[in-house]
């Protein structure tokens, strides 16, 4: 008679989706994610332990750092139940994420079921019948260094926040928090508005021409002025952003209106001819199929969701079998994902549009884990994203997904830059085009870019045929005034950016830091921007004054390292 197991997950979504590929004799039920944790209240702490004063914080800081663990509200029954069907089986699995939160949550289920029957410990990346299957066939015992992983990083939270927080309530407001992670990430917005008010505007002008072969094709292209005797005319990079002036060293012309007016009225009736024409090829690599960091990143930016919400979302796509574990810092496919990619391709585009060799990636942020597989489609044949019956968000989230890891397998695209010098009397004005000569991975996908000059770059800009001595005639010389501007604030997606590159905090942490922020008021968002409120600048500020260390960044990335 086969064996009976009951097999524990986190969520009832993800049983019900491996329920389908278990064999009958096997229940699977949700803990409904953690089952223990440190205190949250007074209320919280065992009666026989009230007087002693460690456990306000939860933390036995004289006694090797002892956790307090207790089973929070409404978990109980949860428990009563899991422990009541465990009577009922004769093996059991333990099936949560692979891991340290999921790792936790299995060591914690072990403690608190105190199972007498064989324990498994059950990892996949994907939830498809073969990774389950396989997960059957593979299993491990709990790998206790991730828990005291997740416990240590617990500790240090708990510690930052407890001892923390109430000093900032009795100076600034009740309510507040610090937090390890949240304090740093809070400190980088407060200095990027610090730059912003250190900042000082720089005005200038330029000229823009529209311009026209004498004979020829009608089309006009846009030319802008580089140079006047033989001096470059100045432009925003050319200035310091706390004074306002030129930057030391620069050998510019600073155009003012009289200057930019005079110039153009000059060359009304100047002669305007091809001066050089330089051309090049360039090629461009597909970017990376998804890691945590960079599907939040690219989901802030083409689709508008939050952190929070991104991960929300994926969390449900895994959960229905329809992606891998989102929560990654690998950029790396399985050589099945890399299989599944590359017969997409063929099939979707064609065989020219197919990478020569296999394309893999490595991981480039600090301390990198590296030990899932990158978030892609589930299963040895990408489900293609208008059979999913998805809709909405889950659909265009899927999508991104879906053509990012494809788009990783796919052909370099090739363009031809076209930089063309332009002669009128004593100025020297210079046009910019480019053309697609071969679209290769930006037919399935182009990444997303913060900056509206960087979204600009894959755009083709077509400048009639030209060669040196064609006279070119002008349809407008138009002087411009600018402005030079301030750094932006952080978005979301460059806020991720900036913490991966700095190495604070952990990918899967990134969207509830954020969310905290907003929640805790510290943090505005205007449009698409966050804005640090007053109560956040004036929290960074009583950090730094008194807990320097606490909001350094370096710091803060040493911890996480370690």
């Amino acid at each position: 008679m086969a064996k009976s197991a009951l097999v524990i997950v986190e969520s009832p979504t993800k049983a019900k989706t491996i329920r389908k590929f278990l064999p009958k004799n096997f229940m699977v039920e949700a803990s409904m994610g953690h089952v223990r944790d440190l205190p949250q209240s007074a209320a919280d702490i065992p009666k026989d332990l009230k007087e002693q004063a460690w456990t306000k914080v939860g933390i036995n800081v004289e006694q090797g750092f002892e956790p307090l663990y207790i089973v929070p509200k409404g978990k109980s029954k949860i428990i009563a139940d899991l422990r009541r069907k465990l009577k009922e089986v004769d093996e059991l699995y333990l099936a949560t994420d692979e891991d340290r939160e999921g790792e936790s949550i299995s060591w914690h289920l072990l403690e608190l079921l105190k199972p007498k029957v064989p324990v498994h410990r059950m990892v996949f990346h994907e939830i498809t019948k073969k990774a389950i299957e396989e997960a059957l066939q593979n299993t491990r015992e709990i790998d206790m260094r991730l828990v005291r992983a997740q416990e240590t990083r617990r500790t240090l939270d708990r510690l930052v926040g407890y001892t923390l927080s109430p000093l900032i309530w009795k100076k600034i407001a009740y309510g507040l928090s610090a937090g390890r992670v949240q304090s740093v990430a809070l400190r980088m917005i407060a200095d990027r508005e610090r730059e912003r008010m250190r900042f000082l505007q720089a005005n200038y002008w330029d000229i823009q021409a529209q311009l026209k072969l004498s004979q020829g094709p009608a089309d006009v292209f846009e030319a802008k002025l580089l140079t006047v005797d033989g001096t470059r005319i100045a432009s925003g990079k050319d200035f310091d952003e706390t004074t306002g002036k030129l930057s030391e060293g620069k050998t510019v012309r600073v155009l003012d209106e009289a200057a930019a007016k005079s110039i153009s009225k000059s060359l009304e009736k100047a002669e305007w001819k091809v001066q050089s024409i330089e051309e090049r090829d360039v090629t461009s690599r597909p970017s990376p199929p998804f890691i945590t960091s960079t599907l939040q990143q690219e989901a802030n930016r083409k689709l508008g969701m939050t952190a929070k919400d991104a991960m929300r979302t994926a969390q449900g796509l895994y959960e229905e079998g329809l992606i891998t574990y989102m929560r990654t810092d690998s950029p790396n496919l399985s050589q099945e994902a890399i299989r599944a990619a590359r017969d997409a391709v063929k099939d979707l585009y064609g065989q020219e549009y197919l990478s020569p060799e296999p394309r893999q990636f490595s991981a480039k942020q600090k301390g990198a884990q590296e030990a899932h597989e990158a978030i892609r489609p589930a299963g040895a044949e990408f489900t293609h994203p208008k059979d999913t019956g998805l809709a909405g968000r889950d659909l265009a989230l899927y999508e991104l997904i879906w053509k990012r890891t494809v788009a990783s397998q796919m052909a370099e695209a090739k363009k031809r830059s076209m930089s063309v010098k332009i002669a009128a009397a004593n100025t020297v004005f210079q046009a910019n085009g480019s053309r697609i000569l071969f679209p290769g991975f930006i037919r399935a996908y182009v990444e997303g870019a913060d900056s509206p000059e960087a979204a600009l770059e894959d755009r083709e800009v077509m400048l009639p045929p030209m060669q040196e001595g064609s006279k070119l005639a002008p349809t407008l010389v138009d002087p411009q005034e600018h402005e030079t501007k301030p750094p932006p604030r952080y978005t979301e997606a460059s806020l991720v950016q900036g913490m991966e590159k700095a190495g604070i905090g952990r990918p899967s942490t990134y969207a509830s830091v954020i969310g905290t922020l907003v929640d805790r008021d510290y943090v505005r968002k205007v449009a698409n921007a966050l804005v640090p409120s007053f109560t956040g600048m004036a929290v960074v500020q009583l950090l730094e004054k008194h807990f320097d260390q606490l909001v350094d960044l370096g710091f803060t990335s040493k911890m996480e390292a370690s």
